[in-house]
């Protein structure tokens, strides 16, 4: 397995990555003993580097994945995240009593002092970035997080916030379907340094096995994506 590392000064992982928000039922039914089977697979073929985050599943997935890591003795690196809150409608808090809150739980279902990387899953857009930015530097300096990165971010606010303290990792969502990262922010990541994580990078399935039947439950039961018209365009 080829390694990439992670930022300028983060781990050396293997340069395929396991997401594990399936293991929350999220695309569907699933199990704990299907998830548990998966993590094996994933170790077989040497892969080192697991992303979850503390709403898939609201911790299932991180409770899973923390009774996987407590009966293997494997150097996996683990990505997380917060700052999604489930209210109705749903909102996001970059606070670092939230932030701090969740790595908090997140920590204790993995059953790790630390994490290798962790993300806002969002930004909170009337959230002043340097407050933000700040927050994530402390959890680093208190040795509770490697790195930090962010999810679903524009170039400008990359630099910002890279500028502010040095950021790990960028996650988009990027596949042949999704091209957007190609417009600025791929080039922002490689210009300072930044590890460029891309989600979905078979379209959420629709690049995986053939011929893909239209989902009807799970997450793609109500994406625009895969309901009609659309699914069939």
């Amino acid at each position: 397995m080829k390694t990439r590392q992670l930022g300028a000064n983060g781990p050396q992982v293997s340069a395929l990555g396991l997401g594990a928000m399936s293991f929350g039922g999220i695309f569907g039914p699933t199990n704990e003993a299907e998830s548990l089977t998966c993590l094996d697979a994933m170790l077989d073929e040497g892969i080192t580097f697991l992303d979850t985050a503390n709403i898939y599943g609201m911790g299932i997935s991180e409770t899973i994945i923390g009774k996987w890591l407590a009966t293997r003795h494997a150097d996996i690196a683990i990505a997380t995240k917060a700052s999604v809150v489930n209210d109705t409608p749903r909102r996001i808090d970059n606070s670092e009593a939230h932030l701090r809150a969740e790595l908090e739980k997140s920590l204790r279902r993995l059953g790790r002092d630390h994490v290798e990387l962790f993300y806002i899953h969002r930004r909170e857009a009337a959230r002043p970035l340097e407050e933000v930015i700040a927050t994530l530097a402390k959890f680093i300096a208190e040795g509770k997080i490697g790195g930090y990165g962010m999810s679903e971010v524009a170039p400008d606010t990359i630099r910002r916030a890279h500028a502010i303290h040095p950021c790990m990792a960028v996650q988009n969502e990027y596949s042949l379907w999704t091209r957007q990262p190609e417009l600025g922010v791929i080039q922002a990541c490689k210009a300072l340094g930044v590890a460029f994580v891309p989600f979905s990078p078979l379209a959420r399935g629709m690049f995986g096995d053939q011929p893909t039947p239209r989902p009807t439950d799970g997450f793609r039961g109500t994406n625009p994506r895969f309901t009609e018209p659309n699914f069939s365009a």
